[in-house]
């Protein structure tokens, strides 16, 4: 059993996108534990991989080939689990109005989905009203702002207002992130995070759902 789970693991690890379905098929049919599949297989290598990318031995393109290999082996084993509540919690996901950019988010929402929360994701050039009544909504733990461009910045400060003056801004923890944001920018626009890159942005949301 425990080979199947190291396989799966090293599978991800080393962005064997081709080989993962056969392969978590094969550990399926074995009988292995789906909870072990997810957590020690697919989980526990997007957590080396994501340990890897923060030192800077791997870069986007190796860890977005990972985050690929580790959604098409969850897509396996989704339709099997039961409906038990085994989300982590629920993250709203948006890139800001004005901006086109979503490869970063995209790569966030991959981890955070195999990581087990619950992802709505509203897409790219989002106007404020949406993202706020989506929160209205859903009630997420967990709203997740992207922005690439500078200029498109200033939106995720309107989120934040506009959630303060629709008495929603407790009711959710916000964190951004994007090329130009910065920890210094997410403290001045009343953030309650900041993730530098994916690993960061699922560990933040990690310790938010916990609270």
């Amino acid at each position: 059993m425990a080979h199947w789970v190291e396989r799966i693991k090293q599978a991800v690890i080393e962005g064997k996108h081709k080989d993962i379905e056969e392969l978590v098929n094969g550990a399926i049919k074995e009988g292995v534990d789906l909870d072990l599949l997810i957590q020690d297989g697919l989980i526990s290598a997007m957590d080396v991989v994501g340990e890897r990318f923060s030192q800077g031995i791997i870069f986007v393109p190796e860890m977005l080939v990972s985050a690929v290999t580790m959604k098409k082996g969850l897509d396996v084993i989704k339709p099997l689990l039961k409906g038990d509540g085994r989300s982590v919690g629920r993250v709203v996901m948006a890139t800001v109005k004005g901006d086109l950019h979503d490869i970063g988010k995209n790569l966030v929402i991959m981890m955070l989905e195999g990581a087990g929360f619950e992802v709505t994701d509203l897409g790219v050039d989002v106007d404020v009203e949406t993202v706020v009544n989506k929160v209205e909504e859903l009630r997420p733990h967990v709203l997740g702002l992207s922005a690439l461009l500078t200029t498109t910045m200033p939106e995720m400060a309107r989120v934040i207002e506009t959630l303060k003056q629709k008495g929603l801004r407790d009711k959710v923890k916000v964190m951004v992130g994007g090329a130009p944001v910065d920890r210094k920018f997410a403290e001045q626009i009343g953030a309650d995070g900041y993730g530098k890159d994916a690993a960061e942005a699922v560990e933040l949301a990690k310790k938010f759902s916990a609270n």
